[in-house]
């Protein structure tokens, strides 16, 4: 048995209670998300016995990728990058199957292997926890004292202005919510940020399943999905970012970007598509997203201090913010995050949906009287004049998010709570 590794420096996950639920139900549970964002670390913290399979490799360790021996260790045991290994999925479901017990197994995954690996889908055998990197909350830069659950439940939303301002924000926006650079002064975690954007590029992409990508045409995708960042960008300004003068075929477009989804690094945020009750129609049109605002900002090689000087750029990555930490909060509400916009202009930029079909809409801004205004104008349209509530039922909350300030009521029915006051 290898002994497993309990950090002094552990920061508390809100996935942790989630990994601890799922294994008192499924023999194992399979752990997803980009490179770095902590899963191997919260793996760890209830493993008894772990592989770490990229290390076993690289030091020739696994002398028999398809041994039994891979499985044993005291329960749970951690299979780490366990798409590493071909084989070893099925390895897992049969000795789930055999086992008949629940617990047995952790896996962490940074790639979502080609779908002929996982010919068997693990249900009832395998269950999936989505890791991203920390939100606010789990970095000790919110206070949570706005719950997302408590304005479902309808609870008053109050709070007092968090200390943090518009540049602690922006200092947020480029550091990211990488584990390792919670330590890291804000220069340095930018050059961690800029050399996994490199790597990204340079090889991630090309070893995901095998297919040789051109570095320089993923590192322009990735410039172009930082300048898209919140917009309903199509697949064919992407393509002709890539390509340059002459573009790109949107399918060689399409498959960079499944690359890049595949490695966790692009999540868009869906379309929501519920029952309308005026003559208005829905776009369908995914919001771009990355799976952390810092990516954005490294790949348009700015700092907090040029963010502040660029209210707009400062707006869509802000956004993107947001997203990643709703994501996060949204999982422990076993709720699904996605955005609103039809043919006349009426955009939301979030609905929370949880899975007894209840519902809150959140618009997100930096601040400011006349935006937060704009704001609850759109989310009351949308509750007033577009939804449907015999088929929906109406929404259980209007948020604005902001980025700084106190949380409260308006007397609209609208609520207002900055993102540093947030949490599940």
């Amino acid at each position: 048995m290898t002994p497993t590794h309990q950090s002094a420096q552990y920061l508390d996950r809100i996935a942790d209670e989630e990994l601890r639920r799922r294994l008192r139900s499924a023999p194992a549970v399979l752990i997803e998300g980009p490179r770095a964002c902590g899963k191997t670390t919260t793996a760890r913290q209830i493993a008894s016995s772990e592989i770490l399979l990229e290390e076993a490799m690289a030091s020739v360790q696994l002398a028999s990728p398809g041994s039994l021996a891979l499985l044993e260790g005291a329960t749970p045991r951690l299979i780490d990058e366990w798409h590493l290994v071909d084989g070893i999925w099925d390895m897992v479901r049969r000795e789930c199957d055999r086992r008949g017990a629940p617990g047995q197994f952790v896996l962490t995954g940074s790639a979502d292997p080609p779908p002929g690996v996982k010919q068997h889908s693990g249900v009832g055998r395998v269950a999936r926890v989505q890791m991203r990197p920390l939100s606010l909350l789990e970095s000790g830069l919110s206070t949570g004292e706005v719950s997302l659950r408590a304005l479902f439940d309808g609870a008053e939303c109050s709070a007092p202005a968090p200390p943090q301002d518009l540049g602690d924000v922006a200092d947020a926006i480029c550091r990211g919510g990488w584990p390792l650079c919670h330590p890291m002064d804000t220069d340095d975690a930018q050059d961690f940020i800029g050399d996994y954007l490199h790597e990204l590029a340079r090889s991630e992409v090309s070893a995901v399943d095998g297919v040789r990508r051109d570095p320089a045409a993923v590192a322009r995708l990735l410039v172009s999905l930082a300048r898209n960042v919140s917009t309903e960008a199509a697949m064919s300004t992407l393509s002709s970012d890539i390509g340059g003068e002459r573009g790109i075929d949107p399918r060689t477009a399409a498959a960079y970007l499944s690359a890049l989804q595949r490695l966790f690094v692009v999540e868009d945020v869906p379309a929501w598509s519920p029952k309308l009750r005026s003559r208005s129609r829905l776009r369908g049109a995914p919001k771009r997203q990355l799976v952390d605002p810092s990516l954005a900002a490294a790949a348009l090689d700015t700092d907090p201090g040029r963010l502040l000087g660029d209210l707009e750029t400062l707006g869509f990555l802000f956004e993107s913010l947001c997203v990643r930490d709703l994501r996060v909060y949204c999982q422990a509400l076993r709720a699904e995050l996605s955005h609103y916009r039809d043919n006349t202009g009426l955009e939301v930029d979030t609905i929370i949906r949880r899975r007894n079909g209840e519902w809150i809409a959140a618009e997100i801004k930096l601040g400011g009287r006349a935006a937060i205004e704009a704001a609850a104008a759109s989310l009351t349209k949308l509750r007033d004049d577009r939804i449907d509530p015999t088929d929906t039922g109406a929404p259980r909350r209007l948020v604005v998010i902001t980025a700084t300030g106190f949380a409260y009521e308006r007397t609209d029915g609208v609520a207002v709570a900055p993102i540093t006051a947030l949490g599940p």
